[in-house]
């Protein structure tokens, strides 16, 4: 039995029975009742997961909790919207039944039921057949080191491809937070992945190519609903996000070291609800949809925070029509997606430099509001 130890996620080949069928019976007696509080709920389900499925005392506070963390998030989304307006059918049907929970749902451990014995590069964890001791685990030196002396809170257990993984959470000191001397603008966009308001473009030509290539391969294989091509879809599944997520730590990593060479902060545009707010084409719309933009942003701020970089959100609006140089704003400004020509001074640049630049514009202006006192 061994574990290997791959970008702080540990993986797991033997297998170990999680909860799903106790997590079920606490998430419909928690809507029965209507109670998600972790301390009310336990008196109304501790005594039955014991007697039902025999598991230890600190697993079944684990099932509770698990179901009781899964309530707060689906009424967090209810209250911010994301599941449907109120007396929408989506919603209504959400509303009117309990959460349920996938046989190979992830199961949170603590140091009660799992320990590292890092020395040995063991780990010894609880299930439902017994604690599984001595099992096995490597990785790469910088891992191993972030696991034995950063190792933080609980470890997941998580099941994928019919393998088991330990996330396991470790948290490192951030660097302090540097003055930044201007701001380096980045605009994010589906022709060009990521443009710098230094005028450098991250293309996205290649990921584009991979990402319809996958597509036609999925239709094909789905057409075909053969026992091997579905074996074929499985196995690829995850192929094109692996991919995506490489590029975009590629990007993320050259953005932050410019910065932090340059002493500069990272101007980064707010995009939260681009995919409500964009009208398209059906097929600019797939582009869209399958754009991980939302991870790029978060690979740059995480980066940046890890290398002391200042990282700032400004509204986005019309910055595809304004211009960088003398600030007048006009739809007529940008005529395609690559050109822009300002109608009023006749400044001329690639229209997603131009703005990055005005992305970092609003960058500066920000910090300097936002740190006045």
């Amino acid at each position: 039995m061994d574990l290997l130890i791959v970008c702080s996620i540990v993986k797991l080949v033997v297998q170990v029975k999680l909860l799903p069928t106790a997590a079920n019976l606490v998430a419909a007696l928690a809507f029965q009742h209507h109670c998600f509080r972790n301390f009310d709920l336990r008196k109304h389900t501790y005594d039955r997961i014991k007697a039902e499925f025999g598991p230890a005392a600190q697993a079944a506070q684990h099932v509770i909790k698990k179901v009781c963390d899964a309530y707060r998030t689906l009424h967090a989304n209810l209250a911010a919207g994301h599941l449907g307006k109120p007396g929408s059918p989506r919603r209504a049907a959400i509303e009117a039944r309990p959460i349920s929970f996938r046989s190979p749902a992830a199961q949170p451990y603590d140091d009660r039921c799992l320990s590292w014995q890092h020395d040995a590069r063991t780990v010894s964890i609880w299930t439902t057949a017994g604690r599984l001791k001595g099992v096995t685990f490597t990785g790469s030196a910088r891992q191993l080191a972030l696991l034995a002396v950063h190792r933080r809170g609980e470890s997941d257990l998580i099941c994928r491809d019919g393998m088991w993984f330990l996330h396991a959470t470790v948290e490192v000191a951030d660097r302090p937070l540097s003055e930044p001397d201007g701001f380096v603008g980045v605009d994010l966009g589906i022709a060009n992945i990521a443009t710098t308001s230094d005028g450098v473009r991250h293309r996205g030509k290649g990921l584009n190519a991979v990402r319809h290539r996958h597509r036609r391969l999925r239709r094909r294989l789905q057409a075909k609903r053969t026992k091997s091509a579905k074996r074929l879809l499985k196995r690829r599944r995850r192929r094109e996000a692996r991919f995506a997520a490489n590029v975009n730590h590629i990007i993320a990593k050259s953005i932050v070291t410019e910065a932090e060479r340059t002493g500069r902060g990272i101007a980064l545009e707010d995009l939260q609800g681009i995919r409500e707010r964009v009208r398209l084409r059906k097929p600019q719309r797939v582009a869209l949809h399958s754009w991980s933009f939302h991870q790029l942003g978060a690979f740059i701020a995480y980066k940046a925070v890890r290398a002391g970089v200042a990282v700032i959100v400004v509204d986005a609006a019309y910055t595809s029509q304004q211009c960088s140089h003398c600030g007048h704003v006009d739809k007529r400004n940008r005529p395609d997606q690559a050109a822009f020509t300002c109608t009023s001074c006749g400044f001329a640049e690639h229209a997603d430099v131009n703005v990055a630049r005005n992305i970092a514009s609003r960058g500066e202006t920000g910090w300097a509001v936002s740190h006045a006192a």
